[in-house]
This record gives C-alpha cells, sequence and structure tokens, in this order.
C-alpha cells in the first residue's frame, strides 16, 4: 500500500512538473512574438561643406559641436514579415536619394519598398544634399562638388545601416506610449498686414512624445523610438548639430548607455522651439524631451501587437494653376533673389519639358501592428492640422504620425493654411523650386488616402 501511495505521489508530482514547465514556455514564446534589430553610424561630414537650412547663411560650416547620426530600427513580426524606420539627423532625405536607398535595401534583404520608412529630424545645422532645397543656395562648383560627394557617401551608410540592423534581428518584446513636453509652439503669428513667422501662443500645437520600447530576450532595453512635432529650428549657426532632437537622443542614450536612441519628427512645420537661437537652448528642450521620454519608459507601457501590415501609396498632390511664360520671365526682375533662381529654374523646365508640372507624387505610408496601433508617415513639412485630425479620426491613443519622411519636398499645409497664406502656404514653395501654392483639395487627397490604407491593412 506504501509502494502504491508513494507510486501516486510521485506520478502527480510528474505530471505537476510537466505542467508548470510546459505552462512556462508559451509565455517565453509569445512573449518574444517579435525579433528586433538596431544599428548607427555616424554621418557628420569629414570636411567644412555648406549647411542647410537657412537662406541666410553665407559661408560653409565651421566644424562640429555635435555628431550627426543615421540609425535603423528592424522589426519582424511572428509571421516573418519585417519592416525598418530610419531616423537621420539631416534637413530631411530627397525622395531620389530615399528611392536610391530602398531599391538597394529591397534588392539586398527583399523587405518591400512600403516597409521601409526613411525619415528626418530636420535639423537646420547638418549638410546641404544633393536634390533638395538647391533654389536656396548659389554655391561655387567646388562647393557643390562636396555636396554631391557627401551626399553619394550618405547614400552608401544609409544602405549599410539599415541592412545592418537586419542582420541584427534577435527576439524581441515591444511596448508603446505618449508622454508630453512643451517647448514648441505655434509660430504662425497673426497681424493686420497677414501672417508672419513669429510666437502664436493661442495657435494649433501637438505636444505630445510618442515612444516606442524594444527590450531585448534578457529583459535590457536595447531601443527606444519616440517623437515630436517641432521645427528642429533652435540654432541658426555654422557648426554640425543635430540640434534639440539631437540632445534628446544624447540625454536618453546615457541614462540608458546600452540602448540606442532614435528620433522621428512628428507634423511640425508651423510649431518653432521657445525659446531659441542659443545652444544652451537646444540642451535645455533636448533634456526637456529626453526626460519625457524617460518618464513615460519608467511607467507600464501598453504592449505592441501583430501581425505587422505595411502599405503605401503614391498620390498625385495637385498644384494650383501655373504661371504663364510672361509671368516666370517678369520673376528674373524681382529684388528676391531666390525669386530669381525659381524663375531660371521654371523657365528651364519649360524649355525642356514643355510645362510645368501639374501634380508632384506624393508618398503615403501605413503600418499597423494589429488592430490598435497605426504609425503614418507623410512626406514633406506636414503642419500640425494632420496630426490632430488623424488622431481625432482614427483614435487619440491609436496613431502616430512621422512627417519629414521619405522625401522632404515641400511643405504641406492644410486647407486652413492655405487659406490663410503666410509661408508655409506660399513663399515656402520658392525655396523648394515649385510653382504654387498648392491646390485646396490637397488636405482632402492625404487624409482619404490614409483612411483607405489603414481600412487595407485592417482587411489584411
Amino acid at each position: 500500500m506504501k509502494h502504491k501511495i508513494r507510486a501516486l505521489i510521485l506520478g502527480w508530482m510528474s505530471v505537476a512538473w510537466l505542467f508548470l514547465t510546459t505552462a512556462g514556455a508559451f509565455p517565453v514564446q509569445a512573449d518574444y512574438a517579435w525579433k528586433a534589430g538596431m544599428a548607427k553610424v555616424v554621418i557628420t561630414p569629414g570636411f567644412n561643406m555648406w549647411m542647410s537650412g537657412y537662406a541666410a547663411r553665407n559661408k560653409p560650416s565651421e566644424g562640429t559641436v555635435q555628431d550627426l547620426f543615421a540609425k535603423a530600427l528592424a522589426l519582424e513580426d511572428a509571421e516573418g514579415r519585417r519592416a525598418v524606420i530610419l531616423t537621420t539627423d539631416l534637413i530631411g532625405l530627397p525622395g531620389v536619394l530615399s528611392e536610391r536607398v530602398a531599391k538597394k535595401v529591397t534588392e539586398d534583404t527583399g523587405i518591400p519598398r512600403a516597409a521601409l520608412m526613411l525619415t528626418s529630424s530636420h535639423t537646420h545645422s547638418g549638410p546641404v544634399l544633393r536634390g533638395n532645397l538647391e533654389t536656396m543656395y548659389a554655391l561655387s562648383k567646388e562647393e557643390w562638388a562636396k555636396v554631391t560627394q557627401y551626399t553619394a557617401e550618405l547614400e552608401q551608410k544609409l544602405v549599410q545601416v539599415i541592412e545592418d540592423a537586419v542582420r541584427n534581428l534577435e527576439p524581441a518584446r515591444i511596448s508603446r506610449g505618449v508622454g508630453t513636453a512643451g517647448f514648441a509652439i505655434n509660430r504662425r503669428q497673426y497681424n493686420l498686414n497677414g501672417i508672419s513667422i513669429g510666437h502664436n501662443p493661442i495657435g494649433p500645437v501637438d505636444h505630445d512624445v510618442p515612444v516606442l520600447k524594444v527590450t531585448d530576450s534578457e529583459g535590457k532595453l536595447a531601443a527606444v523610438l519616440f517623437g515630436y512635432a517641432c521645427h528642429n529650428t533652435t540654432l541658426d549657426f555654422y557648426q554640425f548639430c543635430g540640434d534639440y532632437a539631437g540632445y534628446a537622443q544624447e540625454y536618453v542614450e546615457k541614462e540608458n548607455p546600452e540602448a540606442v536612441a532614435m528620433f522621428f519628427s512628428g507634423c511640425g512645420a508651423d510649431a518653432n522651439p521657445n525659446p531659441r537661437r542659443e545652444l544652451d537652448h537646444a540642451k535645455a528642450h533636448g533634456q526637456e524631451l529626453g526626460q519625457a521620454v524617460q518618464k513615460v519608459l519608467s511607467q507600464s507601457m501598453q504592449e505592441v501587437t501583430g501581425p505587422l501590415r505595411t502599405t503605401q501609396e503614391v498620390i498625385n498632390l495637385p498644384f494650383s494653376s501655373p504661371p504663364s511664360r510672361e509671368q516666370i520671365e517678369a520673376q528674373l526682375k524681382d529684388p528676391d533673389v531666390y525669386v530669381q533662381r525659381r524663375a531660371q529654374s521654371l523657365l528651364k523646365q519649360l524649355d525642356e519639358q514643355g510645362q510645368l508640372p501639374e501634380t508632384y507624387p506624393y508618398i503615403i505610408q501605413v503600418w499597423s501592428f494589429g488592430k490598435d496601433f497605426i504609425f503614418t508617415a507623410l512626406a514633406g513639412e506636414v503642419v500640425v492640422d494632420y496630426s490632430l485630425r488623424l488622431k481625432h479620426e482614427l483614435g487619440e491613443n491609436k496613431v502616430w504620425v512621422a512627417a519629414y519622411a521619405n522625401d522632404v519636398c515641400a511643405y504641406i499645409p492644410s486647407l486652413r493654411v492655405l487659406r490663410e497664406g503666410g509661408y508655409e502656404a506660399n513663399d515656402s514653395m520658392i525655396y523648394y523650386g515649385f510653382h504654387g501654392p498648392w491646390a485646396p483639395p490637397v488636405e482632402e487627397m492625404i487624409i482619404s488616402t490614409i483612411h483607405k490604407l489603414v481600412k487595407q491593412n485592417d482587411e489584411g
């Protein structure tokens, strides 16, 4: 009898052991339904060259106060779908450069174009790039040669850092949360004679700080992706620097030495940091943003689930009616040298193509993580109305919006901004080399396309 009882107890212990060990295995598989890989590379020019962002600059750079970086985060869901977000401390990637980088990465890794999100911090203390804001500069052949050389070197580095991140894929957990930082202020100042760039304390802003947390299989923080909707224009000097976004990344990495911190710019085309112009201002804003990120990381965050769905569409965004040749020729005598340069560019297009473009190919991406998280990427310098509207229509805690993504081609005003006028609607088109402004339907075209892509992802 004793032997039977002993055998029965041992049998139940074996069953209990098997249950506990098996039960313990299932959560591990569920917890690590994701893989993630990170990589980063310094992209600071190795020589002094012309800097981008401000037309008033009149000489090349004079050294570096903070290195510029390109960083990549690769993700893979349980079904093997992969995607990569690239962040860069640059004014903005021109579409032609982004497409060359994406084409090479797709060829090498098989990751589709829709799953490659290439973003920029929009720092105004970075280098000039070929294909972006060229109307703003009247450089010598020697200086343009430097720009061409740097752009070619950059292209190789961007391909490399993306592919390194893909090679580094390892089991990971992903979670998300949202904090807040208050230094962005609407810059569309209303005056009796129109709108100027200044301070509008009652204008719309988006102070959200979206944060994506990636931890490795040992529970260690491996990467932090975060954003903010504000122009990266604290500084206007002659030294390379990531501005507040660079200092925010630096802050987070100092607090988390084993992690890669990455910044994407939101819909902040009509917001500026306040105050600005001093290096201490950039450091203070970076610290505020970094502390906001750290606060989110210290709290309970929402798990990010799959599956991962990535879609994109290129729509033909319409310009307003183009000027006649006579109107353009008259602009050659305009006292504004930038108007003159744009006129020269437009006349060249007329001579070579017989007409001016009526539309521009505008890229929109939508990534869906399961059913409760949407990450949208918009090209150009997008005003805040877009993110506020999308959050209202798709869910305040459901959607993130990155701007300055894939192609920083021009400002993207809302219908409200188009009607009001001002720099974001009109004058900015001069520096991007387009006749303008955009036609009134642009906002509805962009928003309706996003809704369509979200539905497409939801339907699988």
